[in-house]
């Protein structure tokens, strides 16, 4: 297989969701030259020589439970402001195109078969998948919807970690960008040791996290000890719906609470609380609040609002994670990889801090490059 005819295939669960049909569609636009490469940072000079797959030989497929095609889901996402006018009729082809590879997930209620039938179904789709595309490899990128955290009573896995435990099966290098279990269940942790594949995770750091683990460090470098930091998101669309489920949002605000933990030592006091209104759509507004001390004792505060769209905020870090994942699988390196902390709440491993993980980061570009 010549270096032009190699393609890498791109597997989402929840593939119809917000974050996935807005990197598909992101993906052919800059693809085609339609738009920049905004937010990617694998499309930076620092990576232009690490053999990362070009998006142009990226392959879309994926699992859901909804049937609502991509065109349509994209078109719905332009009217909201998420994608530019006029791109979804722009990349239509390529949006069918991936909306043919997306097969029926699970389970569904009433399904009766069990996790490991479902495990086989699931690996079986992505084999079809490879085999059908004549692909090198295919990473498995999870971005549905955040799912409560098992009991410690639970006899089944949860969904997110059937669907690792596929990827796992078929050989596929798999990266969860949400909060649910993944691979972090404890009956899966043997597989993944033993599994010789490259994974990381869990839950993107796209908005209110990522500027926390900016602030966080200021803090502790200018010797300011933070007394309280508070929070609050409202925002709507299928993760609004999500995460009014109070265990959903528990394991959300989880990562959330950690970036903190990590960086300061400790937890400071207060909460983060997500409110779901379903005016806003597909957009977040994330306020915050710090209570810190300063010199002889005085009592200051900072505030600050996020405004922005999640889709548009994590697409861009998904095409990064399944080009760097792949690259890595190329190469030959397994395990989980400390050095894509950069893009998440609960990384395995590294720094907490932003600049520190950037840098670790540039590393592993490095390394890529180096083929080792």
């Amino acid at each position: 297989m010549t270096a032009q005819a190699v393609r890498t295939g791109v597997w989402f669960i929840g593939a119809r969701g917000s974050v996935a049909t807005t990197a598909t569609a992101g993906c052919a636009a800059i693809a085609a030259g339609l738009h920049p490469a905004t937010g990617m940072v694998t499309e930076t000079p620092a990576f232009a020589d690490s053999g990362l797959p070009p998006l142009t030989s990226l392959v879309f497929g994926g699992h859901d439970t909804l049937d609502c095609p991509l065109p349509k889901r994209a078109e719905a996402l332009a009217a909201g402001g998420v994608l530019p006018h006029g791109l979804p009729s722009a990349v239509r082809a390529e949006l069918a195109s991936a909306d043919a590879e997306i097969r029926t997930g699970g389970p569904q209620p009433g399904d009766t078969r069990t996790d490991e039938e479902l495990i086989t179904a699931f690996a079986a789709d992505l084999d079809d998948f490879a085999r059908r595309h004549a692909l090198a490899r295919t990473v498995v990128v999870n971005v549905a919807s955040t799912e409560p955290a098992p009991g410690d009573d639970d006899t089944r896995l949860p969904a997110s970690s059937l669907y690792a435990a596929a990827a796992l099966r078929a050989g596929c290098p798999y990266v969860n960008f949400t909060p649910s279990t993944g691979l972090h269940s404890p009956r899966l942790q043997d597989a993944a040791r033993s599994c010789g594949l490259p994974h990381a995770g869990r839950d993107g750091k796209t908005g209110q996290t990522l500027l926390r683990s900016v602030l966080a460090p200021m803090f502790v470098q200018r010797a300011l000890p933070v007394r309280a930091w508070s929070g609050t998101n409202l925002l709507g669309g299928g993760d609004g719906a999500a995460l009014a489920d109070p265990a959903a949002a528990a394991a959300k605000n989880a990562g959330k609470a950690r970036v903190l933990a990590d960086t300061l030592g400790t937890a400071p006091e207060g909460e983060v609380h997500i409110d779901d209104v379903p005016a806003m759509g597909d957009w977040k507004t994330a306020w915050d609040h710090v209570a810190f001390d300063g010199f002889l004792g005085s009592r200051m505060i900072l505030q600050t609002i996020w405004q922005g769209c999640d889709s548009a905020l994590a697409a861009p870090l998904v095409l990064d994670l399944a080009r760097l994942l792949a690259r890595a699988h190329e190469t030959g390196l397994t395990g989980p990889r400390p050095e894509l902390g950069f893009y998440f709440k609960d990384p395995d491993g590294g720094p907490a801090g932003l600049s520190e993980q950037y840098a670790a980061l540039l590393g592993f570009g490095e390394c890529l490059r180096d083929g080792r």
